[in-house]
């Protein structure tokens, strides 16, 4: 190969000549500076290296990898479309920064959608819109055997761990919940003293890991999650079986981002990596799971407990169903995180390969709940790119009553999507430990941006939703959202999918497409 006969030319004659002529002529050294760096890094990748390409391509077959390095941004700032990004792309970022900074959110000249491509959704208008009150944007949390139900905005901060994100970020993020009246998700990070230090409303997330109620071996700890649970800054505690991203996989959290403070958090080792278990250890089965929500319901002094999961086998969710009925004990409410939903790190097979997508989890839980007959009694708050107001429209008209968001939080306080949040090296100072980039986030101005953008995004939400001629978010329909088909038509999700009746699972006669998950389901066991 030519690249690699040159650098053995320079090397073994080059060099020499250089040398000789230098001697004859001084000026000709400075040729050294050079020949003399390539010449060694030139050895080292024929007689050290471990890649291919650099030992048949020594020294220019590093620009490939310094290509490479940042062929991400080269992505994002000079090839992709306004809407071609991924996971979000130009025009929703763009939307959040505008709606965070209180800018002009706008758009001149119609839409950049292929309105007809497969997969489109839209809403249906009306010619009678309607005025919505501003109390729609709030909807109360908790059942029946719930004693302090909690008074909740319609779009919250998702869950996401102190250690995944920086301080300042989660300080920014809470801020912006207490300056808004929202709630702040802990994520399975623990309760750490930034998420109380702006005294935003607090659910707090208990994962496998325990961390924040944790035994020195690892398992759950009622003394430490009583003591924590009491503070009147958390509003519900949330039980996490698993998240969209990476289901059935323990939450992981680099080496590099475990530094002394966080460690102390969450009672691990420092510098190694955190891997959640991917089950509870503090109860087992869906009944187990029951007994564990009445139990942190006793002592928490009767808040709002539920829990969060990606849908997987269907029915393992109808056996957490059938437990209900059988223990009589209710969650308060359950998440519904979509296989679309984000982290900071995971598996890539468990991202791209897992998990049921939101809209489908969304109706298959809203009608497992509907046909049990326990739907009016808990309230189910779903996670999974949920962005703007229209996300927010099609989600609860598809069976959700609140939604959360997390990506669309970090747009707010300033992430820019470079998706290093699992290497520290986060270039916005959102997704790292390291102190010097976490300070560039601005606390003060931040949760100003996370305030604006909540308000904005449920003011969209309340005029797209009186521009459907709707007055209330129980107006909502499946049939008010439309999606385009392969056969370039476009459908309701009232046509795409079976709606079930009340009580529909309880009778002689279980709807077709649910009695084999149903007939398999055991409350006893998932």
């Amino acid at each position: 190969m030519i690249v690699r006969r040159i650098y053995f030319a320079v090397a073994f004659l080059g060099l020499p000549l250089t040398v000789l002529l230098g001697l004859l002529w001084a000026p000709a050294f400075w040729l050294l500076v050079l020949i003399v760096p390539y010449v060694l890094i030139g050895y080292w990748d024929v007689k050290t290296t471990k890649h291919n390409v650099l030992n048949n391509y020594p020294v220019l077959g590093h620009f490939r990898y310094m290509l490479e390095f940042v062929s991400p941004e080269i992505r994002q700032y000079f090839v992709e479309t306004n809407e071609s990004g991924r996971p979000y792309n130009r025009i929703i970022r763009g939307l959040v920064y505008s709606r965070a900074k209180g800018q002009v959110d706008t758009q001149a000249f119609g839409t950049q959608y292929d309105i007809m491509t497969v997969g489109y959704h839209r809403a249906n208008h009306s010619l009678a819109p309607k005025e919505v009150d501003v109390s729609e944007e709030r909807v109360m949390l908790g059942g029946p055997q719930c004693e302090k139900p909690y008074h909740a905005s319609r779009l919250n901060v998702s869950a996401m761990s102190f250690g995944a994100l920086s301080a300042n970020a989660i300080r920014a993020l809470n801020g912006g919940a207490k300056d808004g009246g929202f709630a702040h998700n802990t994520g399975e990070g623990g309760l750490s003293p930034h998420h109380l230090a702006e005294g935003g409303d607090i659910i707090w997330q208990i994962g496998t890991g325990y961390f924040g109620c944790r035994t020195p071996e690892g398992g759950f700890d009622k003394d430490k999650f009583a003591e924590k649970a009491h503070k009147d800054v958390v509003k519900a505690i949330e039980i996490k079986l698993s998240q969209g991203a990476k289901p059935s996989h323990g939450g992981v959290l680099p080496a590099a981002k475990v530094d002394e403070e966080i460690a102390e958090i969450r009672g691990v080792p420092e510098h190694q990596d955190v891997i959640s278990p991917p089950i509870h250890s503090a109860f087992d089965g869906p009944t187990g799971l029951m007994e564990f929500v009445q139990h942190l319901r006793e002592m928490s002094g009767g808040k709002p407990i539920g829990f969060k999961l990606c849908i997987g086998d269907p029915s393992e969710f109808m056996a957490i169903c059938k437990a209900m009925l059988d223990t009589g004990i209710l969650p308060d409410f359950i998440t519904v995180d979509g296989a679309e939903g984000g982290t900071g790190a995971a598996p890539v097979e468990f991202t791209n390969r897992l998990g049921m997508p939101l809209n489908e989890a969304l109706i298959f839980v809203n009608n497992c709940l509907r046909g049990v007959g326990l739907r009016d009694k808990i309230r189910i708050i779903c996670s999974g790119k949920v962005a703007t107001g229209f996300d927010m429209v099609e989600k609860l008209a598809l069976g959700a009553d609140m939604c959360n968001a997390a990506r669309a939080m970090m747009f707010a306080i300033g992430c820019i999507q470079a998706l290093h949040c699992n290497t520290n090296r986060c270039p916005s100072g959102v997704a790292t430990q390291d102190p010097v980039r976490g300070s560039a986030i601005n606390v003060p101005q931040k949760r100003q941006r996370v305030h604006r953008y909540h308000d904005a995004t449920l003011e969209s939400f309340r005029e797209i939703l009186g521009a459907m001629g709707k007055e209330k978010v129980a107006d909502l329909r499946p049939s008010d959202i439309r999606r385009r088909t392969a056969d370039e038509r476009e459908r309701s999700y009232a046509e795409l999918y079976e709606f079930l009746d009340e009580g529909a699972l309880l009778g002689d006669q279980v709807p077709q497409d649910y009695a084999a998950a149903w007939g398999r389901a055991s409350a006893a066991h998932f």
